[in-house]
């Protein structure tokens, strides 16, 4: 490894995004991701960042930007940037006075990578033992060929969920599906209506396609055909070349109707047109599928919102536009 800068001393505690006060001075290294230049109501440019560590990421801004700033990093550059946080309509950003490139070989990773806290060992068994104990031999079968399929599975495992609204970290995804397939467990028993072996199996595909929607190397973006396809095709993807793997397995035609349904649960898994499901959800596990991954996804909304909320005196987190409403934290001490 490089030996570290001259301007970097190992006796100084690094600065973590989550620490920062308003009004702090800020001399510290990010990631940079979503760089843009923009013009203000003037006319004049400014450059806005992305920047993240593994504590979570605000917004930065550069004034009286030009096109050499712009150039002068790359989206997933670790930056040295210097500059003052600032408390913004209750939001914390940095107003920068500078950023310049740092070697990557010159820092720790571990302090830009968010990683999900659960033990990704521990949830790839509890993946493999609800897998493995699904009774349709059809499905079982197709939950046989993800787990055999090393690259989908290393992928599966690294992936985060999504890029900032949940579960945004790697292994975020495999921790959002074993969740999921823990409360189908749990839900499915209660209805006599639900197919439990299809519930667990539309679990495990709905979101699979974000192993390709989503760039996470080292900064977290969307790829070509992510931005272009998006997951829900993906994923309908996905599951068409493990029917395929699935009938060469075991020498039998994939039950037709079995993988329309499966289809469905995927495309249809928003819920709602206007989250960008083409259909809504039209069955029992389809309907199940939509309420819970909806459930876990906002409840890991709030737990971050509530982690990274940078308006302490209040009783109330910020407003958030995805969620759209504030959070009550609880009365502070005292009152």
């Amino acid at each position: 490894m490089p030996p570290l800068p001259d301007w970097y001393s190992c006796a100084m505690p690094r600065r973590f995004l989550n620490e920062l006060a308003d009004g702090e001075r800020v001399d510290e290294i990010y990631l940079a991701s979503e760089k843009q230049l923009r013009p203000n109501r003037a006319g004049n440019l400014y450059l806005q960042v992305r920047l993240a560590d593994r504590t979570g990421s605000l917004n930065c801004m550069l004034w009286n930007a030009e096109q050499v700033h712009y150039e002068s990093f790359n989206n997933g550059d670790y930056v040295r940037v210097r500059g003052n946080a600032q408390l913004y309509n209750e939001r914390m950003q940095l107003i920068v006075r500078s950023l310049e490139v740092v070697e990557s070989g010159s820092v720790d990773v571990a302090d830009f990578e968010a990683v999900t806290e659960a033990d990704v060992r521990a949830l790839s068994e509890r993946l493999v033992m609800h897998l493995r104990a699904i009774g349709n031999l059809h499905l079982r079968c197709l939950a046989e060929c993800v787990m055999v399929d090393e690259g989908l599975m290393a992928r599966f495992k690294r992936a985060p969920a999504g890029i900032k609204n949940h579960h945004a970290w790697h292994g975020g995804l495999l921790e959002h599906v074993v969740q999921l397939i823990d409360l189908a467990a749990v839900v499915a028993p209660l209805y006599a209506e639900l197919d439990s072996d299809l519930l667990v199996t539309g679990v495990l595909f709905h979101d699979l396609g974000k192993t390709e929607e989503l760039s996470y190397e080292p900064d977290f973006s969307y790829t070509d055909a992510g931005q272009l396809l998006g997951h829900l095709v993906q994923g309908v993807a996905i599951l068409e070349r493990k029917i395929m793997d699935c009938e060469k397995q075991s020498g039998e035609r994939f039950p037709e109707e079995l993988a329309l349904r499966l289809k469905h649960m995927i495309v249809s898994h928003h819920g709602e047109l206007e989250m960008g499901s083409p259909r809504v959800p039209m069955t029992p596990e389809a309907l199940v599928l939509h309420f819970l991954d909806n459930m876990d996804a906002k409840l890991a909304s709030v737990r971050q919102i509530l982690a990274e909320d940078a308006n302490h005196g209040s009783a109330w987190t910020v407003y958030n536009a995805q969620l759209g409403r504030k959070i009550f934290k609880g009365l502070p001490p005292g009152r």
